[in-house]
């Protein structure tokens, strides 16, 4: 007897099977989400410990410096400015009370009307016995507006050692022995070191603040003791030899770069000099950035790093821990393990913060701002995923393109 199959029992079954693939296909892809997530917290993990390790070896070198031989050679401070950033005049005065035998300074700046300008005569007035220039440099040699002003103001430095540093620098009286003490040794091609964020009010000022103290000078340390090394500079001091600079075709051939910075470490580096990081820790005083002004900043930054570094950005991935810990946490919200896994990714980010932050760097603010330590990761991570595309930039009011780490003028501003 032939058995006739309903219509509707066998759409019900087509959709119970439909319902059935999607069913697996969105636990499978939970599950690999899953597994994702846990591999980034425990690489993540690991990424702070590396930090925690590379910090104990800062401190522990910065004992040994101590007390070292005073430095007799003359150099020359060149201060590239533009506008009157916060805490400008005194962070350009602590430069003029240098414990320092012989030194200068050049000022620089591209506009004749400059606000700054009024600072650098008060300087001259109140330390008339100092040595200190100021030019007017009128060519523009490069799209890096900073970079061209030292081409231009390296003429007129009268000693083989300098000193390059942001303007927004603020330094201690023995800043200059102890930042050159390492140029004694003819190896050594260039000296930078790191420094701690003075926040402005504001929200995004000390997001900025506390990303530099417990995030970027604690990637700076894990780099360090990975690579045996730096190969790069920091903005914040840059000291080096004029010859070692000449030989690199001078400031003229980093004029296009944005991380001027970075392009002269890894240069001299790749001459086969060494870059030492000084136990000299500075503060920069940041300006007081809306939320969009800092995340403005941080895309240009990211940006920067991924064309300039692109293996070393796709590795900053891993570092998210505690945004990668609340993503396990979410998908698998049910095991203890994982509720324990992110107590631990939560707890290491702030030992290392700490330990960076307030220990190795000295930042006596980090206490009063770890709360905001989980915002600031979760903002970071999609700064990190919104730099993966895209290479337009705006810097000092212009926008530009980015392409290998040069700036490329859009002819635009935003």
């Amino acid at each position: 007897m032939p058995i006739f199959c309903d219509g509707s029992l066998t759409g019900s079954s087509l959709a119970s099977g439909l319902i059935s693939f999607v069913a697996s296909v969105i636990h499978n892809a939970a599950k690999i989400l899953e597994t994702i997530a846990i591999a980034g917290t425990l690489a993540s993990l690991a990424y702070y410990v590396l930090c925690l390790c590379g910090a104990f070896a800062f401190l522990r070198e910065q004992r040994v410096a101590g007390g070292g031989a005073r430095p007799r050679q003359p150099v020359s401070i060149l201060k590239p400015l533009r506008g009157a950033d916060p805490g400008l005049y005194e962070g350009l005065r602590s430069h003029c009370t240098q414990d320092y035998a012989e030194y200068e300074i050049i000022f620089g700046v591209s506009d004749p009307a400059d606000p700054a300008i009024e600072f650098v005569e008060r300087l001259k007035t109140e330390f008339p016995n100092l040595p200190i220039r100021l030019l007017v440099c009128e060519k523009r040699l490069g799209a890096n507006t900073k970079v061209s002003n030292l081409a231009q103001m390296l003429p007129e430095a009268r000693y083989d050692y300098l000193i390059v540093n942001d303007s927004d620098i603020r330094v201690e009286p023995d800043y200059l022995s102890r930042i050159l003490a390492p140029l004694a040794d003819p190896t050594v091609g260039l000296v930078t070191c790191l420094y701690r964020g003075v926040p402005a009010p504001g929200l995004g000022s000390t997001l900025e603040s506390l990303g530099i103290s417990t995030d970027f000078c604690a990637g700076v340390l894990a780099a360090r003791l990975l690579e045996r090394g730096i190969r790069f500079g920091l903005g914040s001091t840059l000291a080096f030899r004029r010859r070692d600079l000449q030989a690199l075709g001078g400031f003229e051939a980093l004029a296009d770069y944005l991380a001027d910075d970075y392009e002269l470490g890894r240069r001299l580096a790749a001459k086969g000099l060494k870059v030492e990081l000084s136990e000299v820790v500075v503060e920069t005083f940041l300006p007081c950035y809306s939320l969009r002004g800092f995340i403005a900043h941080q895309l240009r930054w990211a940006r920067t790093v991924r064309t300039s570094r692109p293996a070393g950005y796709a590795g900053l991935v891993l570092t998210y821990g505690i945004p990668w810990a609340m993503l396990a946490l979410a998908c698998a919200h049910k095991s203890v393990w994982v509720w324990a896994l992110f107590a631990a990714a939560c707890a290491l980010r702030l030992a290392t913060a700490l330990f960076v932050g307030h220990v190795a760097l000295r930042d006596r603010g980090i206490l009063a701002r770890l709360g905001l330590i989980p915002l600031r990761d979760i903002v970071a991570l999609f700064v990190w995923l919104g730099a993966l595309v895209g290479n337009r930039v705006t810097w000092r009011g212009e926008s530009f393109r980015l392409k290998e780490g040069k700036l490329v003028g859009t002819g635009s501003r935003p």
